[in-house]
């Protein structure tokens, strides 16, 4: 730009001093040295553009990078908290199982004391009922040795 108003400065001196000078060349001088400060200006502009695309995708891909390490530790963390309800399911599991097993093993037990209980009740019952009905003998086989008064 600084040029631009530089050629105009000699164009315009040019003009005063000089009876022959053809005002159209201001016009046409000036115009191309807008022309090439109008390209000059868009290529700064182009360059900075893509320096700032540059700039944005490189911010992008550091954003990027770190979202990526951001969510592989959370899926670690994630990973490593599954393991520990895992474990500590199979251990609860496994204590179910075991109170399960004791259980089934008292009740089995429990039945086998229940079953010897009964018989021993039932041969103890069976041994009363004899007892009782050779006592009934007895009682009955000493009174009919006996004379009743009557």
């Amino acid at each position: 730009m600084e040029s631009l108003f530089a050629q105009f400065a000699i164009l315009s001196e040019q003009a005063l001093y000089d009876k022959n000078f053809d005002p159209y060349t201001i016009e046409d001088d000036l115009m191309k040295l807008f022309e090439v400060e109008a390209y000059k200006a868009w290529a700064a502009m182009e360059l900075d553009q893509e320096k700032q695309v540059e700039e944005a995708e490189n911010f992008m891909k550091e954003a990027e990078d770190h979202l990526n390490t951001a969510m592989e530790e959370a899926m670690d963390e994630f990973r490593r908290f599954e393991e520990e309800m895992n474990e500590m399911a199979k251990s609860e599991y496994d204590s179910l199982v075991s109170v399960a097993d004791r259980a089934r093993n008292m009740g089995k037990t429990m039945e086998k004391l229940a079953t010897i209980a009964a018989k021993k009740y039932i041969e103890t019952a069976v041994n009363s009922a004899g007892a009782s009905m050779k006592s009934a003998f007895k009682a009955i086989s000493s009174h009919s040795k006996k004379v009743h008064p009557s």
